[in-house]
């Protein structure tokens, strides 16, 4: 197996930004890697797709060890960005997860510093682990976790605060680092002039607390990374709604008005999934 952290390692000393674009299932993941170069696993839509509950702590590291093992059946050229929340317990779970998601064929994890019941990023309400506390497990973690790279994320809300953890994470060897739910573009070059030389993300979210805010302007900014969390969960959310209703009103038929693919054009990317499959195995 190829050495993906490396790779992804080498790809962010490239000039240009990289978009992780979030993914739900395996499915729509293949989908995204014909298009992009990396791929997000989202907390927020694996919870939603293998559970339908919200993203507040449902996900067992097993669960997402077999998703990111999939995905990565379909996917072998895409870097792949885990979401593991705290890392599922202490230091000792999550050094464990980590080895077995860089195993599985994971490029790095985003580890945040949330007390559990925890949240998604871009809602109100969120509670975080004391700076010194969360330091001495993220040190552990870094110091143990093999190749895996490890993006440090912090959900402290107060934007003075948010920059003062992220230096202290790139002081103990954080691999890249992001400030959740920036509201404004400058609060972004403030967290680029405090992360330096160590990657920063910004993560988007529709209806997120960041304003939307293009690739060229991130990159302007000094980003490295562009994290978008939900578009494909969002995306399948209103097209099943909308063919639904077409369903309901059209008394049983579809009439084309609603964006669907046919049963030929859906089953040549399962047939495609199934040959790289097939071909990683090989």
């Amino acid at each position: 197996m190829k050495n993906y952290p490396k790779l992804l390692k080498e790809r962010l000393k490239q000039p240009e930004i990289l978009p992780l674009i979030g993914v739900y299932d395996v499915f729509s993941a293949g989908l995204v890697a014909e298009r992009f170069e990396g791929l997000f696993c989202s907390g927020y839509g694996f919870s939603a797709s293998y559970y339908g509950l919200p993203d507040v702590g449902h996900i067992t590291w097993s669960d997402l060890v077999n998703y990111v093992l999939r995905i990565r059946s379909i996917a072998h050229d895409s870097h792949i960005l885990v979401d593991v929340d705290d890392g599922f317990g202490d230091e000792t779970i999550a050094i464990e997860v980590l080895r077995k998601l860089e195993m599985a064929g994971a490029s790095a994890v985003m580890l945040e510093d949330q007390k559990r019941p925890k949240k998604c990023g871009h809602l109100d309400g969120k509670n975080v682990v004391p700076m010194d506390e969360h330091l001495a497990k993220l040190s552990k973690i870094l110091l143990h976790k093999g190749d895996i790279l490890v993006l440090a994320r912090t959900d402290v809300t107060d934007l003075n605060k948010g920059i003062e953890r992220i230096k202290r994470f790139i002081d103990i060897g954080a691999d890249a680092v992001m400030v959740e739910g920036l509201k404004c573009r400058e609060d972004i070059d403030k967290v680029s002039r405090a992360a330096g030389e160590t990657p920063f993300a910004v993560n988007l979210i529709k209806g997120g607390k960041t304003p939307l805010v293009s690739l060229s302007q991130l990159k302007e900014h000094g980003a490295k990374i562009a994290i978008y969390s939900t578009p494909c969960l969002f995306a399948a959310q209103e097209s099943i709604k909308r063919t639904i209703n077409e369903l309901v009103d059209k008394d049983g038929i579809l009439s084309g008005v609603t964006h669907q693919s046919n049963l030929n054009e859906n089953n040549e990317v399962l047939l495609n999934n199934a040959f790289k499959s097939i071909k990683l195995r090989s």
